[in-house]
């Protein structure tokens, strides 16, 4: 599932929703392509620190993890800095994924 959000000066994200496979084979990369700079130092450190712990068999771990994590988090930074759901469609999809709350 995808949802379009949209800041004030009219630029557009076209945004997946749940398992981040991207992240999942390829690590911290997709977040730093897309200019998510802080969650892609995270992830990378994340998985230096538990592969120094284990020799580096552990390294994947943390990948596992944000990979079911991310999209949800890259969203969530995203509308804090001011994008909006672009449609009423886009807003209930985040609603039913409890990716923000509804509106009273």
């Amino acid at each position: 599932m995808k949802v379009v959000l949209q800041n004030p000066a009219g630029l557009t994200k076209q945004c997946k929703i749940g398992f981040s496979w991207t992240t999942f084979f390829f690590g911290f990369l997709p977040a730093l392509f897309r200019g998510d700079l802080k969650w892609a130092a995270i992830m990378c450190i994340t998985a230096v620190v538990v592969g120094s712990f284990t020799l580096g068999f552990g390294a994947w771990i943390p990948g596992i993890i944000f990979s079911f994590i991310y999209n949800k988090l890259y969203i969530k930074e995203l509308i804090e800095k001011g994008y909006q759901p672009a449609t009423t469609e886009d807003r209930e999809l985040l609603e039913q994924k409890q990716i923000i709350s509804k509106v009273a």
